[in-house]
């Protein structure tokens, strides 16, 4: 009978060394271009201040809220660490939970919660890239968080349920998150190609997973603003949710 450690390594070491299709998390590194690289960082860097900025003036009067907002990072964290392939575009789908955390915590907030988030990944778990980290940040941070937090307090302002509202925004800063990707791409990669045809073809490949993973975020939320409306409202009020009327389903 053959010794369990040759026994191990005949079928650890085929997996290990035969080449397989690889998926990338986010934008991967060496992706973009330098320049375009450069210019995603400085486009999302005031973004980055106004957040920090935030949490330097709200830390100072609730000692609360800095676990607070590690609590909604690590949501996103894992939230975000979901991954789909997309083999049309090798690359992978995933949630995002920036729509969440800026829902809580404000949009300015919730760039600073994914710049934590793929600061962590980019770093640990090779899911994006230190270079495309700025690209990363503006379509998941600063796009992302904007368009949940505009989307549900018009939809609140408009009379839409708390939780209806969570859902749209939700569901809307996750697709939103991944047409400004396809951009971001189109821009980075294109060369001598035109820009618009190439990036509805990169928003297209993203279609099959992102279309229900956008749903399935929308749901997400939803589960999260109405749980805290249930069973933590005093919680509320240490949040961007403070002063609303959320009881309205």
């Amino acid at each position: 009978m053959k010794h369990p450690a040759i026994l191990l390594l005949s079928v650890v070491l085929p997996v290990v060394l035969l080449p397989s299709a690889s998926f990338a998390m986010h934008i991967s590194e060496g992706i973009l271009p330098f320049s375009w690289a450069a210019f995603w960082f400085a486009a999302s860097a005031p973004f980055l201040a106004l957040g920090l900025r935030s949490l330097t003036r709200r830390s100072a009067h609730d000692l609360s809220s800095k676990p607070l907002v590690g609590m909604v990072a690590a949501v996103v964290f894992v939230i975000s660490c979901m991954p789909v392939p997309v083999p049309t575009a090798g690359t992978c789908s995933h949630p995002c939970g920036t729509g969440l955390a800026a829902i809580l915590l404000g949009p300015a907030m919730g760039v600073v919660v994914a710049a934590v988030a793929l600061l962590i990944q980019a770093l640990f778990l090779s899911h994006g890239g230190l270079s495309t980290w700025g690209a990363n940040l503006f379509s998941m941070g600063v796009v992302g968080s904007f368009t949940g937090f505009f989307v549900f307090r018009a939809l609140r302002a408009c009379g839409v349920g708390a939780v209806v509202a969570a859902f749209t925004a939700g569901m809307l800063a996750d697709w939103a998150t991944y047409a400004t990707t396809a951009v971001i791409l189109a821009a980075g990669i294109r060369g001598a190609s035109p820009f618009w045809p190439l990036a509805g073809k990169i928003a297209l490949a993203f279609v099959p997973t992102q279309l229900p993973l956008g749903i399935i975020e929308g749901v997400i939320t939803a589960g999260m603003v109405s749980l805290l409306c249930r069973k933590r409202p005093d919680l509320l009020s240490r949040t961007a949710l403070a002063g609303m009327e959320v009881g309205k389903r």
